[in-house]
């Protein structure tokens, strides 16, 4: 696998050489597993702060045009996607999730090189099975409103409750606090939550563990852990493959793939790193702020720059 300073020399070269090079990779990785290969990435770690980063309704547009540059006759190979991102919209989320299965039925894959956070686990969650490596990791599923968290607002009014149950004068400080939302703010807070977990339920039960006879009781357990955000701490917590096994999520590890080496790979867990890299300094060195590529098509979500 060329290592990060080699890909950097390479990476100075035009933009086109960049996509020739993604395109190079993601058809190698076709030839190790057989399917579909669609590629995710935002820019959320090169460009923190900007808009335009995170999952919303305009990316389904982008997996459709992808979609219509797979042959029909391919389609029934199933789908492997390899996802980057910080989450993004519970709708959006929901939305994509849907499109994905009326093309490609259950046989789809989430390959994890780093991160899928939010909403991103979620995708990762309605897959058959999540390949990771030692590096990669998702994240809580508690949704967001601006960038506050879900569970924070919901925990903080019940603990406002319970002061003022125990003692009238916490109402004016809590007032204070409280005021700050507005008066629907916490019931669509807790509409959301609700809305998480029924989806990711809904998905672990009739993909990933549909044939698992503990099905009921592993599909519960994986949401609690990943919903209670008094073990997760925060919305960013990176978690890895050890916890989610544990848990019941079906992950295969990327490093437990047969070694075989296919042009300049030596195995499929150098080809995904390798294109990773690829994706990581292209979005480093342009303005995109996302890439959703099939190797044969590729889109691009632009930060404009005034």
């Amino acid at each position: 696998m060329p290592n990060w300073g080699e890909i950097s020399e390479k990476l100075k070269s035009p933009e086109e050489i960049l996509f020739q090079l993604q395109r190079q990779y993601i058809e190698l990785m076709k030839t190790y597993t057989g399917k579909n290969v669609i590629a995710y990435y935002s820019a959320f770690m090169q460009k923190p702060g900007i808009s335009g980063t995170a999952i919303d309704d305009n990316d389904k547009n982008a997996f459709m045009q992808m979609v219509a540059g797979i042959p029909k006759i391919d389609r029934k190979n199933g789908l492997d996607i390899i996802l980057h991102t910080p989450g993004g919209e519970i709708a959006a989320t929901e939305s994509l999730v849907y499109y994905l299965k009326e093309i490609f039925g259950k046989d789809i894959r989430v390959f994890v090189p780093q991160m899928a956070m939010s909403a991103g686990t979620m995708i990762a969650l309605s897959a058959r099975q999540i390949i990771m490596g030692k590096e990669s990791n998702l994240g809580p599923i508690d949704p967001q409103f601006g960038g506050i968290s879900c569970y924070g607002v919901v925990e903080e009014f019940k603990r406002a409750l319970e002061d003022v149950k125990k003692d009238q004068a916490y109402a004016i400080i809590w007032a204070n606090i409280i005021g700050k939302y507005h008066p629907t703010f916490i019931g669509d807070c807790e509409k959301a939550i609700n809305w998480s977990k029924t989806m990711v339920t809904e998905w672990l039960l009739s993909n990933m563990l549909s044939r698992d006879k503990n099905k009921n009781t592993k599909v519960k357990q994986i949401v609690s852990h990943l919903s209670n955000h008094e073990e997760t701490y925060a919305h960013n917590r990176h978690i890895h493959s050890s916890d989610l096994k544990k848990w019941g999520v079906k992950v295969v590890m990327l490093e437990s793939f047969q070694k075989e080496k296919r042009g300049e790979c030596q195995d499929l867990q150098d080809c995904v790193l390798t294109l990773h890299h690829i994706f990581m300094q292209t979005l480093s060195i342009t303005n995109i702020l996302k890439l959703i590529e099939n190797g044969n098509d590729i889109m691009t979500v632009r930060h404009k720059v005034n």
